[in-house]
């Protein structure tokens, strides 16, 4: 049996939903929501990060765990329901677990240290592992761009403290359909080797890199902008210490303002691009097009659900 944590975010929603839609495929929904089953009759378990005595039970009888990562926190609340996750899993008997990591280029992002620490912790652990280290979204890139649009449209002008700096951005759906894959060929190989028959275990103990194939930056946003407005925009970088107070003026908890002026400060520093990337060849198809992803937010108005990667 495949279980999936965090259903009821995007990410693991999206995978839960495409893993359901494949006939004869055991598979169940894990979340802290109060729900028994999703669309189609899927079950669903109680999976609380922070009950970590409930979790052995929550995860008996499961081959493979698609560990969906707990998202924003603070470093502490998020080490604590990592580890929870992890030696409930080796008690509880599951065999591979899959989790959602964080792209290597974000490795000076604030929130590179929580999955950086579960990927070491999982691998002193007796289970096969697959690390999937995922993209930023487009959508959250977008979705970071939202607050100055309003503004955008009175002056013609862009702003935003992003410096000249781009991301290689990714579709959360292609991330969904990575981990879709990774999760059918885990459990069919498990199902083979306990089968008496033999079978490549052929994703324990690969790393991915799962980084987009687009790279978008404030000249590209301005791009989309002019698309979406239907008026020429142009961009202009603005400094950290003004996103500071503005972040901090809206009222956010400090570890939000903490990540996002990170991703701001990685972006100023040009280290958020990352040409090499396992996506494609794990896509099997070319990916979506982040352009068309972000000019979609862009034209709705608002975020979708623009969580960092590997979050709920």
């Amino acid at each position: 049996m495949i279980l999936v944590t965090g259903v009821s975010g995007a990410l693991g929603g999206l995978i839960l939903d495409r893993l359901a839609a494949i006939p004869g495929l055991p598979v169940v929904g894990g979340t802290r929501a109060a729900v028994t089953t999703r669309p189609g009759t899927v079950p669903v378990r109680r999976v609380d990060f922070d009950e970590p005595g409930t979790l052995v039970d929550a995860f008996t009888g499961v081959d493979v765990l698609v560990f969906v990562s707990a998202g924003f926190g603070e470093d502490d609340e998020v080490l604590a329901r990592h580890g929870a996750v992890v030696r409930a899993a080796v008690e509880a008997g599951v065999r591979h677990v899959i989790y959602t990591s964080l792209v290597g280029s974000g490795g000076q992002l604030t929130i590179a240290l929580p999955h950086r620490w579960t990927e070491a912790r999982l691998a002193e652990s007796p289970l096969d592992v697959t690390i999937l280290r995922n993209g930023l979204y487009a959508e959250l890139l977008a979705g970071l761009a939202l607050p100055a649009v309003a503004q955008t449209v009175a002056s013609g002008v862009f702003a935003a403290p992003w410096g000249q700096g781009r991301m290689s951005v990714v579709a959360r759906g292609d991330l969904a359909d990575v981990a879709v894959r990774i999760a059918v060929e885990a459990h069919a190989d498990l199902a083979v080797s306990s089968g008496g028959g033999t079978a490549p275990a052929r994703h324990a103990g690969r790393t991915y890199e799962l980084a987009g194939v687009t790279a978008v930056g404030g000249n590209e946003i301005a791009a989309s902008l002019t698309g979406v407005l239907g008026t020429g925009i142009r961009y202009e970088s603005t400094s950290l210490g003004a996103a500071r107070a503005a972040l901090t003026g809206a009222g956010l908890p400090a570890y939000q303002v903490t990540h996002t002026l990170s991703i701001f400060s990685n972006l100023n520093a040009q280290l958020l691009e990352q040409p090499e990337t396992d996506l494609p060849a794990l896509l099997g198809t070319a990916p979506r097009s982040a352009p068309d992803l972000i000019a979609d937010v862009l034209r709705s108005g608002r975020p979708s659900r623009g969580e960092p990667a590997g979050s709920r």
